[in-house]
């Protein structure tokens, strides 16, 4: 446990928020300079790893399109098994953006504690920025530079440029596309190799952080951690229930054959919060408990875990609308719309990343997409593991589900039309 970088982040967190909490009224005089010192740590860190945003979900996109694109390239079954992934994928997203805005009305943030949480995170008040007209807007989705896009953080259309430019790579013949996609490959690890030395100083940076939110919010923020925690399970679990009606709609399996086949699975996934781990007993069970096709499950569950998490727009769109509802935003339909096309994409791209650095690689985005600052996302990251046990719940009931409703589909086009 004491390995664990998790571990440590929290650690960093609870003694930044109660170091801050008391060292208040020194904060305040002779050593006011130096507290302001230790918070712009703090700040150095989230600038960090807010630097390899742009080029990582760039490359990401390119490489997730081409890995796609192989798997289509396999046969029919597999193309069956992506259009499968995408429908859950969004309705995922469809059910995020109907269910948080009625979440957060239900529950909202207490704007007091929000603004002493912003002012001690490093952030400032803003206020929502005009819309563009519709117009304006979709003119807007093609970069007329792709390079000013990128240089001004243009997040959505630069990602429909990298959109484009993936399935257009797919296209070129194979001596051309592969050094061009071994190339936004390097790029990506080259960027995740950054962020991992990023995290290793995690533990600081989140001390940094959480000092100056304890020093002007005292122990109020840990309501508001509490709140969002409570919000990101409960959400995250809904993607398993919808998951399972899914399954029992679409897949035409009893609620009591599939719930019996993924509870062990589900036990493992809880405990090992990894969804290859999962991969051996999902196989198992879907083929025995659940009577699905062994040719469907030994092709639609592993590319399941190598391409499809059903919970990532989800969970990455509540962040978002947790931080946005904390600065009292609220957003407009072409925001709305911005953000769930460019969650639906990252959650294509950051597939097979480590939790954390999927965590900064899929919520920042979404976030300049939507217009969301990015001050609170190192105090959200520290927390990250919590929602992530449900996130791997509901990634692999997706991944069950998403078979179950595959091997239907195959067995009605394998049936010959009645003579």
């Amino acid at each position: 446990m004491f390995k664990s970088l998790s571990f440590w982040v929290i650690l960093a967190l609870v003694a930044g928020l109660v170091f801050g909490a008391l060292a208040a009224p020194w904060a305040r005089g002779a050593y006011s300079e130096i507290f302001a010192s230790l918070e712009s740590v703090g700040t150095l860190w989230l600038n960090a790893l807010r630097m390899t945003v742009i080029p990582l979900v760039f490359s990401l996109l390119v490489t997730g399109i081409a890995s796609v694109a192989d798997a289509a390239s396999t046969g029919r079954l597999a193309v069956r098994s992506l259009l499968v992934f995408s429908v859950l994928l969004i309705s995922a997203t469809v059910y995020a953006i109907s269910v948080l805005p009625a979440v957060f009305s239900l529950w909202p943030v207490d704007p007091d504690a929000a603004k002493v949480f912003i002012s001690g995170a490093g952030g400032r008040a803003v206020e929502a920025a005009e819309p563009p007209h519709l117009g304006e807007w979709i003119a807007g989705l093609a970069p007329s530079n792709p390079v000013a896009a990128a240089a001004e953080g243009a997040i959505l259309p630069l990602v429909v440029f990298a959109i484009f430019f993936g399935f257009a790579a797919t296209r070129l013949p194979a001596l051309q596309r592969d050094p061009m996609v071994a190339f936004f490959r390097a790029l990506s690890d080259t960027m995740i190799v950054i962020v991992q030395w990023v995290l290793i100083a995690a533990p600081v940076g989140v001390f940094a952080l959480s000092l100056g939110v304890g020093l002007r919010s005292g122990l109020e923020a840990a309501g508001l951690l509490v709140q969002y925690l409570a919000i990101a399970c409960l959400v995250t679990a809904g993607v398993a229930v919808l998951a399972c009606v899914f399954a029992i709609v679409w897949g035409r399996i009893s609620v009591k054959t599939f719930l019996s086949g993924a509870a062990p699975v589900l036990a493992v996934a809880f405990s090992t919060q990894s969804s290859l781990a999962s991969l051996p007993l999902m196989v198992a069970r879907s083929r025995d408990a659940m009577g699905l096709s062994p040719r469907v499950v030994n092709l639609t569950l592993p590319l399941a875990v190598a391409v499809f998490r059903m919970t990532s727009p989800v969970t990455n769109l509540v962040v978002v609308y947790f931080m946005a509802a904390v600065f009292g935003l609220e957003f407009t339909p072409q925001q709305v719309f911005a953000g769930s096309l460019v969650a639906v994409a990252v959650s294509v791209g950051s597939v097979g990343l480590p939790g954390q650095i999927s965590f900064i690689a899929s919520v920042a985005p979404i976030s300049i997409a939507m217009g969301v600052p990015l001050e609170l996302l190192g105090i959200l990251l520290a927390v990250e593991v919590i929602p992530d046990i449900f996130r791997t719940v509901g990634n692999v009931t997706g991944d069950m589900a998403a078979a179950a409703i595959v091997d239907k589909r195959a067995q009605q086009s394998s049936v010959p039309p009645p003579a």
